[in-house]
Protein backbone atom coordinates (compact mmCIF):
# COMPACT_ATOMS: atom_id res chain seq x y z
CA UNK A 1 0.00 0.00 0.00
CA UNK A 2 1.05 3.77 -0.53
CA UNK A 3 0.87 6.23 1.96
CA UNK A 4 -2.50 7.63 0.27
CA UNK A 5 -3.70 3.93 1.09
CA UNK A 6 -2.89 3.42 4.20
CA UNK A 7 -3.50 6.88 5.14
CA UNK A 8 -7.49 6.47 4.16
CA UNK A 9 -7.44 2.95 5.88
CA UNK A 10 -6.21 4.08 9.00
CA UNK A 11 -8.01 7.86 9.01
CA UNK A 12 -4.41 9.57 9.62
CA UNK A 13 -3.44 12.23 7.34
CA UNK A 14 -0.26 11.47 5.64
CA UNK A 15 1.55 14.19 7.18
CA UNK A 16 0.78 12.62 10.46
CA UNK A 17 2.15 9.04 9.28
CA UNK A 18 5.07 10.73 7.69
CA UNK A 19 5.31 12.20 11.10
CA UNK A 20 5.35 9.11 12.83
CA UNK A 21 7.60 7.95 10.68
CA UNK A 22 10.31 10.84 11.15
CA UNK A 23 10.09 10.21 15.06
CA UNK A 24 10.52 6.24 14.06
CA UNK A 25 6.72 5.03 15.57
CA UNK A 26 6.57 2.81 12.27
CA UNK A 27 9.48 2.21 9.45
CA UNK A 28 7.53 1.84 6.13
CA UNK A 29 9.81 -0.30 3.48
CA UNK A 30 10.46 1.72 0.78
CA UNK A 31 10.27 0.58 -3.14
CA UNK A 32 13.48 1.18 -6.07
CA UNK A 33 12.19 4.81 -6.64
CA UNK A 34 12.16 5.92 -2.67
CA UNK A 35 8.38 5.45 -2.55
CA UNK A 36 7.05 4.81 0.72
CA UNK A 37 4.94 0.67 1.20
CA UNK A 38 2.91 -0.17 4.08
CA UNK A 39 1.93 -3.64 4.97
CA UNK A 40 -1.03 -4.76 6.59
CA UNK A 41 0.78 -4.88 10.25
CA UNK A 42 2.01 -0.85 9.27
CA UNK A 43 -1.78 -0.17 9.15
CA UNK A 44 -2.78 -1.83 12.29
CA UNK A 45 0.13 -0.41 14.27
CA UNK A 46 -1.14 3.09 13.27
CA UNK A 47 -4.67 2.00 14.02
CA UNK A 48 -3.42 0.98 17.69
CA UNK A 49 -1.48 4.64 17.79
CA UNK A 50 -4.49 6.68 16.39
CA UNK A 51 -6.66 4.60 19.12
CA UNK A 52 -4.70 5.04 22.10
CA UNK A 53 -3.44 9.20 20.34
CA UNK A 54 -7.74 9.38 20.35
CA UNK A 55 -7.61 8.28 24.13
CA UNK A 56 -4.94 10.93 24.90
CA UNK A 57 -1.92 8.92 25.05
CA UNK A 58 0.87 11.07 24.49
CA UNK A 59 3.61 9.97 21.80
CA UNK A 60 5.90 8.38 24.36
CA UNK A 61 2.97 6.80 26.24
CA UNK A 62 2.37 5.22 22.13
CA UNK A 63 5.61 4.28 22.29
CA UNK A 64 5.98 2.30 25.33
CA UNK A 65 2.28 1.02 24.46
CA UNK A 66 3.66 -0.29 21.10
CA UNK A 67 6.56 -1.74 22.61
CA UNK A 68 4.80 -3.89 24.92
CA UNK A 69 1.87 -4.99 22.52
CA UNK A 70 4.75 -6.54 20.73
CA UNK A 71 6.61 -8.49 23.68
CA UNK A 72 4.75 -11.19 24.28
CA UNK A 73 6.96 -11.68 27.29
CA UNK A 74 5.40 -8.07 29.21
CA UNK A 75 3.39 -8.31 32.00
CA UNK A 76 0.08 -6.83 32.05
CA UNK A 77 0.55 -4.75 34.89
CA UNK A 78 3.19 -3.12 33.18
CA UNK A 79 0.55 -2.07 30.75
CA UNK A 80 -2.25 -1.91 33.43
CA UNK A 81 0.15 0.93 35.21
CA UNK A 82 0.99 3.05 32.36
CA UNK A 83 -3.05 3.11 31.52
CA UNK A 84 -3.63 3.56 35.64
CA UNK A 85 -1.46 6.98 35.02
CA UNK A 86 -2.64 8.26 32.08
CA UNK A 87 -5.98 7.99 33.98
CA UNK A 88 -4.77 9.77 36.83
CA UNK A 89 -3.36 12.48 34.64
CA UNK A 90 -6.70 12.15 32.92
CA UNK A 91 -8.98 13.27 35.99
CA UNK A 92 -6.46 15.95 37.12
CA UNK A 93 -7.19 17.72 34.20
CA UNK A 94 -10.99 17.29 34.53
CA UNK A 95 -10.61 18.45 37.58
CA UNK A 96 -8.76 21.46 37.00
CA UNK A 97 -11.34 21.93 33.97
CA UNK A 98 -14.19 21.65 37.05
CA UNK A 99 -12.07 24.70 38.54
CA UNK A 100 -11.91 26.84 35.61
CA UNK A 101 -15.28 25.93 34.87
CA UNK A 102 -17.01 27.29 38.03
CA UNK A 103 -14.51 30.83 37.94
CA UNK A 104 -15.29 31.51 34.91
CA UNK A 105 -19.40 30.76 35.23
CA UNK A 106 -19.01 33.06 38.56
CA UNK A 107 -17.74 35.56 36.76
CA UNK A 108 -19.98 35.86 34.23
CA UNK A 109 -22.94 35.65 36.45
CA UNK A 110 -21.69 38.62 38.26
CA UNK A 111 -21.38 40.99 34.83
CA UNK A 112 -24.78 42.82 34.44
CA UNK A 113 -23.79 42.25 30.53
CA UNK A 114 -25.49 46.10 30.15
CA UNK A 115 -24.25 49.13 28.47
CA UNK A 116 -21.86 50.19 31.71
CA UNK A 117 -18.30 49.69 31.41
CA UNK A 118 -18.03 48.16 34.89
CA UNK A 119 -17.20 44.45 34.24
CA UNK A 120 -16.91 42.10 36.50
CA UNK A 121 -15.14 39.67 34.41
CA UNK A 122 -11.71 41.96 33.72
CA UNK A 123 -11.99 42.92 37.08
CA UNK A 124 -11.16 39.18 38.02
CA UNK A 125 -8.94 38.39 35.29
CA UNK A 126 -7.00 41.69 36.22
CA UNK A 127 -7.06 40.83 40.03
CA UNK A 128 -4.15 39.87 41.52
CA UNK A 129 -2.96 36.52 41.58
CA UNK A 130 -3.08 34.75 45.20
CA UNK A 131 -0.64 31.85 46.15
CA UNK A 132 -2.56 28.80 47.54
Amino acid sequence: MNIGDVSEASGLPAKTIRYYEDIGLITPLRSDNGYRQFTQAHLHKLAFIARARGLGFSIEQCRTLLALYEDRERASADVKALAETHLAEIDAKMAELADMRRTLADLVQCCAGDHRPDCPILKGLAAPVTGD
